[in-house]
């Protein structure tokens, strides 16, 4: 992985922060002004055997079982979900769909029927 990613909270701390969320429980909130399109972590975390609190799948769309989990580790795991979400994943690296301000509550879309 690069010297670049932002994996670590340390990392991320400039970026991000948790707090208290009126969407869910714990939410993800930008520590400064983050511009559309700006590269703001990788989600990080061991491999993830099955469904659970904090694991993120990433696959293609027409190829679902060849999914790969990691069980979030970093701050990232406290993003929760809206349609549509400010933020948007490449993989397991998030950006920012749209600029965000600072202290914005951080979202993406789970892709999932159960949150309509």
């Amino acid at each position: 992985m690069s010297d670049s990613k932002r994996i670590r909270d340390r990392e991320l701390k400039s970026w991000v922060y948790a707090a208290s969320s009126s969407i869910h429980g714990t939410g993800l909130f930008a520590s400064r002004a983050i511009p559309k399109g700006q590269y703001i972590g990788t989600y990080w975390g061991p491999e993830a055997k099955r469904n659970g609190m904090y694991v993120l799948w990433v696959y293609d769309e027409d190829d679902e079982e060849s999914a790969v989990g990691r069980s979030g580790r970093n701050l990232l795991r406290y993003l929760n979900h809206s349609r549509p979400g400010n933020t948007e994943f490449d993989g397991f690296d998030l950006y920012a769909a749209c600029d965000i301000a600072p202290d914005e509550e951080l979202t993406f879309d789970y892709l999932e029927s159960d949150f309509e």
